[in-house]
């Protein structure tokens, strides 16, 4: 199983980015989906989760901000980042709770993308 990131960048503070996470290999079924952020220094954080039937949850510092959705059909995870600012620079990961085939049943995977990064300018 592999989670593929993409839609990071360069953009002014106030600016918008939305990022996409897709999930690809021999998936059963995705429970929990998320986007953690790195930035330099410091530890990785949560920034938000989305249950497989649309339950959300925000770090604080985002909340009002960011917006978190999935589209099962695909495995795909997005996060639409809105008024963004300085400190929201950081390298964005995904992550996903996989049931992947195995033999004749499945195995849990706590699967993680390779990260993008989010640079936002003063």
């Amino acid at each position: 199983v592999q989670l593929q990131a993409s839609g990071g960048g360069l953009v002014q503070a106030g600016g918008s980015l939305r990022l996409s996470c897709a999930a690809s290999g021999s998936i059963f079924r995705i429970n929990n989906m998320g986007w953690y952020r790195q930035a330099p220094g410091k530890q990785r954080d949560v920034v938000a989760t989305i249950t497989r039937t649309g339950n959300t949850n925000y770090a604080d510092s985002v909340k009002g901000r960011f917006t978190i959705s999935r589209d099962n059909a695909k495995n795909t995870v997005y996060l639409q980042m809105n008024s963004l600012k300085p400190e929201d620079t950081a390298v964005y990961y995904c992550n996903a709770d996989v049931r992947s085939f195995s033999g004749s049943g499945y195995t849990p995977l706590d699967a993680w993308g390779q990260g993008t990064l989010v640079t936002v300018s003063s």
